[in-house]
């Protein structure tokens, strides 16, 4: 097969599971991301998800994850729920709704893989889904999936940023995408918007260590004083930069059983989190993201809300 096969071959295949859009670049050294990804290090944005300055060789070469790789194709699949959480209630972000993601779309990625495997023959890589050291939103961005918005998420046009991101990185060439136009102009709704102010004045870069989904899932002790007052009773994760985004009005509901929001999710009071037991944790969350925190964890998180 020449390249034009193999890309429309690979493309074919991402439709048939389920994957809303494809893009493919050369792998190569990413020198510019390497700069912007060292000096938001050394701006400490990453607080205490110390696993962001592991590996940065691997994190800026995809050769030293998949040795003779020659292309990195990105792939987006749609999580948008079709229902909301009651109102006046506390929030988890909606990816968590259902069944955890890195192992959902992984299962695709890996079967997609495979697939190709027997089409195209030989052929080495690997899969990943937010859970290796691979600057997926750039990836995407290089391969033409949308364009990093001033919230630091990656958007598209016909679809928002109510998506997951997944990477191939595998050892033979296609035909590739062009980086799209950044089409957020003079908005600033997301900055204006975040009640943390962990949005920089000018947009684009992200200080993850003000982020309440980082107090609500990264940070492993007490949540620091000043959160105090701008939960807006987020206790998993939080979509404020999304949902006010134009963009997202584009955004349709997935068609994936799987995330699905887990029974009895949606309805929970706050009288109901403010009782959540160990017992009802598991059975709510026991195929969930919101797992993450723990028991211990999502009730801390509650109780700070409560209190705000």
């Amino acid at each position: 097969m020449n390249n034009s096969e193999r890309t429309q071959c690979i493309k074919r295949l991402s439709q048939k599971y389920g994957f809303a859009h494809i893009g493919i670049g050369k792998a190569e050294y990413m020198d510019e991301e390497a700069k912007h990804l060292e000096s938001w290090l050394n701006a400490n944005h990453h607080g205490q998800m110390s696993y962001m300055a592991n590996h940065f060789d691997k994190r800026v070469d995809p050769s030293k994850l998949v040795p003779g790789a020659k292309s990195v194709v990105s792939l987006m699949y749609n999580y948008f729920p079709k229902e909301e959480q009651a109102k006046d209630t506390y929030k988890v972000a909606r990816y968590a709704y259902g069944q955890d993601y890195h192992q959902v779309v992984k299962n695709k990625l890996r079967d997609m893989f495979a697939e190709l495997q027997g089409i195209i023959g030989d052929v080495n890589g690997r899969c990943f889904v937010d859970s290796a050291p691979v600057l997926e939103r750039d990836w995407a961005k290089r391969n033409g999936l949308g364009w990093i918005g001033k919230n630091t998420l990656l958007l598209n046009k016909e679809r928002g940023s109510y998506f997951f991101l997944a990477e191939l990185i595998i050892d033979v060439e296609f035909d590739y995408d062009h980086p799209v136009k950044d089409h957020c102009g003079t908005c600033t709704r997301c900055i204006d918007a975040c009640p943390t102010d962990a949005i920089s004045p000018e947009g684009y870069v992200m200080d993850g260590s003000k982020c309440i989904s980082y107090a609500t899932i990264e940070l492993k002790e007490a949540i620091p004083d000043e959160f105090k007052d701008k939960m807006e009773d987020w206790v998993f994760g939080c979509d404020i930069c999304q949902e006010v985004c134009p963009w997202n009005r584009f955004s349709t509901p997935h068609e994936e059983p799987l995330f699905d929001p887990q029974p009895g999710l949606l309805d929970i009071s706050k009288a109901e989190w403010h009782d959540l037991t160990e017992e009802v944790f598991r059975s709510v969350f026991k195929k969930s993201a919101v797992k993450r925190t723990k028991y211990s964890g999502l009730t801390r998180n509650i109780q700070f809300a409560k209190a705000d």
